[in-house]
């Protein structure tokens, strides 16, 4: 068993909060970029949330959008009707049970938001271009543990 100094756990700690602070301030910033991408769009902020939910995990069951994002089901419903009617999304019938209904994103309109977010994605390559290989890899690992832990965090917050 190795002994940490206080010196060194003191610098742990700040290391660590400097991870935490730049994580909060992250998702201030890409919140903002959605905010002004939905704009743009638009879109509601909740009801861009709720796109960018069924476009990256897709296609959901409004049920599912329900449980995942933590809303009303009445409230996913006109929220998958404004979707729908602006041509963001589709309901059809789920092939496994003919009796559900499922929502897809319509790739038509899929552009449009590409295209807004084409700034930040070229940054990210850069950004990217910055680092080696295994860089990558254990960012990567970072990030995915990161969303595991924020998936986690949110199910217990919903559970309450």
């Amino acid at each position: 068993m190795s002994y940490v100094t206080p010196r060194a756990d003191a610098g742990r700690r700040r290391l660590t909060a400097a991870v935490k602070d730049s994580l909060r301030e992250l998702n201030l910033q890409l919140s903002l970029l959605g905010h002004r991408v939905g704009a743009a769009l638009q879109v509601k902020d909740v009801d861009f949330d709720c796109l960018e939910l069924i476009t990256r995990h897709g296609p959901l069951s409004p049920g599912a959008v329900a449980r995942r994002t933590g809303l009303h089901a009445a409230t996913v419903t006109g929220i998958l009707d404004r979707l729908e009617r602006d041509g963001w999304v589709a309901r059809e019938r789920d092939s496994a049970d003919r009796r559900g209904v499922v929502v897809r994103a319509l790739r038509d309109r899929s552009r449009e938001v590409f295209h807004l977010f084409a700034g930040m994605n070229s940054a990210m390559d850069r950004l990217c271009d910055s680092y080696s290989d295994d860089e990558l890899k254990l960012i990567t690992d970072f990030l995915h543990r990161t969303v595991d832990a924020g998936r986690t965090a949110t199910d217990a917050v919903g559970t309450g």
